[in-house]
């Protein structure tokens, strides 16, 4: 199993039921940005991977606006192996539109989603395949350790995976990112999803489903260098706890709650104080310290308000998530109506 692991997620519903050894359609799904350097690298291991799973395959890639010619290489492959397919975006919409995209335009009966930089080991989808038969209807990749990541992105990770964990209605496996097996039915019910803030893991959570994990080994990238710095992290992780959770804008009103709480208290004993010693001149520096504090808290919540505020002024504007600039669909796909 090239050094993976399988368990159950924890709290997952049973598997539904055999699916049986008979032929199927496999969808491979690819975001790209900036992949020039990996993608013939990547074609060249996914291939073998798919063919010796099925002879029915497709090999998606979602040009997510790249600068360099990943798209050219792409195309150069699609024109070679008519299995491959390309959509290219107008601009870049980010990783989490390119992923809607393919699950827009894919038709195979078991959809894999994977990255380009063979960070994800193209390997780890038999072992996907052997759950989903067994019918399990997402099979999610687990990260075994995170020694190619830095100290304090690594650190970061996990205590995200942790208060969102503690803070949303909708949990998602600790260590697990876009690589994973979803059935059919599972992309059908994701096509329904119409939100433009698209947080992918908490997405695949929220629809369900029976899900089983496989632990992997996460290797280094090919080549280039990552996109996500850690601010973009930092946005995204708003991203996912303001699509998921309330908590944010409920622990301030606990916080206002406790302030005027104290407030009274405070304001009582200054009136008992006065009644029995008389009027006292109270210091400046305290009032100082206590308006500046309430001040920061104010400014705080309404920044927290203005996250929530903000992402509702983008899902009433409807605009489109992602605009292609042109599809090449594989294998004499150019009429499906799959997509949009």
């Amino acid at each position: 199993m090239d050094g993976s692991s399988v368990s159950a997620a924890e709290g997952a519903a049973a598997p539904a039921g055999h699916r049986g050894d008979g032929p199927f359609r496999l969808s491979v799904i690819v975001p790209m940005f900036n992949e020039e350097g990996s993608t013939d690298a990547f074609f060249d291991a996914v291939i073998p991977v798919a063919e010796s799973l099925t002879s029915d395959f497709e090999i998606l890639c979602v040009d997510d606006g790249s600068k360099d010619a990943t798209a050219a290489r792409v195309e150069a492959r699609a024109a070679d192996d008519a299995r491959i397919g390309l959509i290219r975006f107008s601009r870049n919409f980010g990783k989490e539109a390119a992923l809607t995209a393919a699950f827009d335009y894919c038709d195979g009966d078991a959809v894999v989603s994977i990255d380009a930089d063979l960070q994800m080991r193209p390997e780890v989808i038999r072992d996907m395949v052997a759950k989903w038969r067994e019918g399990w209807d997402v099979v999610a990749a687990t990260r075994a350790d995170r020694e190619t990541d830095s100290g304090v992105r690594a650190f970061l990770s996990r205590r995200f995976y942790h208060y969102f964990n503690r803070i949303s209605d909708t949990p998602i496996p600790p260590e697990t990112g876009d690589f994973r097996l979803m059935d059919r039915g599972v992309v059908m019910a994701l096509r329904q999803l119409p939100e433009r803030t698209r947080f992918m893991k908490g997405l695949f959570a929220w629809v369900g489903f029976s899900t089983t994990t496989i632990a992997y080994d996460h290797g280094e990238r090919h080549a280039g260098t990552s996109s996500f710095r850690l601010w973009t992290l930092w946005n995204f992780a708003l991203d996912g706890i303001t699509s998921f959770s309330t908590f944010p804008l409920r622990i301030w009103s606990y916080m206002g709650f406790v302030t005027a709480f104290l407030a009274f208290l405070y304001g009582s004993w200054i009136v008992l104080r006065t009644l029995i010693f008389g009027i006292d001149v109270p210091g400046y520096a305290s009032l100082l310290v206590f308006t500046l504090f309430l001040g920061g808290i104010q400014l705080i919540s309404l920044g927290v308000l203005g996250e929530y505020i903000g992402r509702l002024l983008q899902e009433t504007k409807r605009r489109p998530i992602y605009l292609t600039r042109s599809t090449v669909l594989p294998r004499g796909r150019e009429d499906a109506e799959d997509g949009p």
